[in-house]
């Protein structure tokens, strides 16, 4: 090879929000004063990696060449970011400077690890897109992982995943071909069916048939009550309803999951519906998603499954008002100026609040609040947020007899079973296509399958007109009366399931003044 000759070329991915892409690692060794330089837009963490493969390669027996050194990442318009790079430089150093042989380029591996500065492989975040993304474009093709990432990657089985512990195995495997052990999957992980169960809670019958209408076709829902009434308990146990995941749904969470860096070792596929809850101080990338290094927010974390907002008017007002378009699209966008990211976000928001600052407004006990305090209080919870909630429910203070009732409750078993029914009829309706949930048709859906009688179409038109509600709150009340029906079993709609579905429209009216 001449001097300025291409030396070596590896393979590696990136991640670009949930999606993988191939990137190819090219390393050129030339005469000249030692310099080391990475180029293809890489981010602060790729830079770093010259440090740490400079010692991993000494700490591992090899050289580290005293030469001009540059490291292209192409293509090189896509920014760069992640530790994942470090085990494709360093074998592409190796390979150049002819302390390793060049395998061929259909033998070459794809390589994901970071090193550590004794040559140990670390793992790195996006192991399971980046593995989806080779079984698309090329079965068969070999991964080689750290150990802690191996069970994420043998999800997949179209392609040839491959763990190491240690630099030096690589370089074995490079030198003589000594196989690499093939990656392990985790068993199954216990769940927590059980854990928690609607026959435990006591009362509120309006609220549980409530969630039960919400988990069957995936309406958003907003608890309105006292302190200690059961809200957070009721809305735990939203997602122990909802049907159990499919493999696609599985692979597709997993997927998030893994792109935020929240799987390891001992966690390697998320077979349970995710609940979410996070705090009320949380940023609003925290719960969007994005920052300086884009990750997926709570509401992706959230996908499908749950997402739970305790006393949503403490959250921010930022934070509450960037909500208003991932419930409508059910994506989010991350817009940078290197570079867009879209994250899934199909989840059930569950909200709850108190009527006041004291909580008692409108209940059995004295409220000490003013009505300014109170009128601000509600109003933190915007006009546009609130018509997007299908379902709006008052939960009251327990009686005392309910709470120590032996009366049996209505079990998670057997709303279960309820939800499944509906969501049968949805599937008939719907088949596998664009929409699967009553609460995503859009227009034209409405039209095809929230056919009224008489009767329901005159209920709608005078609630319509005395409540002077918007348009999407109508498109949202057949909705929910098309859930109602099919609860119901009922191929049409009919005026108590219009009854029903009106009256989880109506406490906007009674805590919320018009003008708010």
């Amino acid at each position: 090879m001449g001097v300025g000759d291409l030396l070596a070329a590896m393979k590696s991915l990136v991640i670009n929000g949930i999606e993988a892409t191939e990137v190819a690692v090219e390393v050129d060794l030339q005469n000249g004063l030692p310099n080391f330089a990475i180029v293809g837009l890489p981010s602060a963490a790729v830079k770093e990696a010259g440090e740490r493969v400079r010692s991993a390669l000494k700490n591992s027996g090899y050289d580290f060449p005293n030469r001009r050194l540059t490291v292209n990442l192409a293509p090189a318009d896509i920014k760069k970011e992640g530790t994942q790079f470090d085990l494709a430089i360093a074998l592409g150093i190796l390979i150049a400077s002819e302390q390793l042989p060049a395998p061929g380029e259909d033998q070459s591996p794809f390589l994901a690890a970071e090193l550590s500065l004794d040559g140990s492989l670390r793992p790195v975040p996006g192991i399971l897109p980046m593995a989806l993304q080779l079984a698309e474009h090329h079965p068969g093709a070999t991964l080689i992982v750290a150990e802690a990432n191996q069970a994420e990657a043998a999800l997949i089985q179209e392609i040839d995943s491959r763990c190491a512990p240690h630099l030096s195995s690589i370089c074995e495997y490079f030198k003589e071909d000594t196989p690499l052990p093939p990656v392990q999957p985790l068993p199954p992980e216990e769940t927590q069916a059980g854990l928690y169960d609607f026959s435990e809670v006591k009362g509120q019958a309006t609220a549980k048939k409530a969630l039960l209408v919400a988990a069957s076709g995936m309406h958003n829902m907003l608890m309105i009550g006292p302190p200690g009434s059961g809200k957070t308990m009721l809305a735990r146990r939203l997602a122990t309803i909802l049907p159990e995941m499919s493999r696609e749904e599985s692979l597709e969470t997993t997927r998030i999951y893994s792109v935020a860096g929240l799987l390891n070792q001992h966690r390697s596929l998320i077979g349970e519906r995710p609940f979410r809850a996070p705090h009320r101080n949380a940023s609003a990338a925290s719960i969007i998603g994005g920052g300086r290094t884009p990750r997926p927010g709570e509401i992706s974390l959230a996908h499908n499954g749950v997402l739970f907002m305790d006393e949503i008017p403490e959250f921010d007002r930022d934070v509450l008002e960037s909500l208003r378009q991932p419930l409508e699209d059910k994506t989010v966008t991350i817009a940078r100026a290197a570079a867009t990211y879209s994250y899934p976000a199909n989840f059930v928001l569950i909200a709850s609040m108190n009527p006041c600052p004291c909580g008692f407004f409108g209940s059995d006990v004295q409220c000490r609040c003013t009505p300014l305090q109170i009128s601000r209080y509600l109003n933190r919870l915007s006009g546009p947020l609130l018509d997007r909630m299908d379902l709006q429910v008052e939960v009251p203070r327990i009686a005392y007899e309910q709470l120590n009732s032996d009366r049996p409750a209505e079990s998670t078993a057997l709303l279960k079973e309820k939800v499944l029914i509906a969501r049968e009829f949805q599937l008939k309706r719907f088949g596998m296509g664009r929409v699967r949930f009553n609460s995503q048709m859009q227009r034209h859906d409405l039209k095809r399958y929230c056919q009224l009688d008489e009767k329901g179409e005159q209920l709608l038109r005078k609630a319509f007109q005395a409540r002077k509600m918007s348009a999407r709150a109508h498109d949202r009340v057949l909705k929910l009366a098309r859930t109602i029906a099919d609860l119901e079993r009922s191929d049409t709609i009919q005026m108590p399931h219009m009854a029903e579905a009106l009256q989880y429209r109506s406490l906007d009216k009674k805590y919320w003044q018009p003008s708010g």
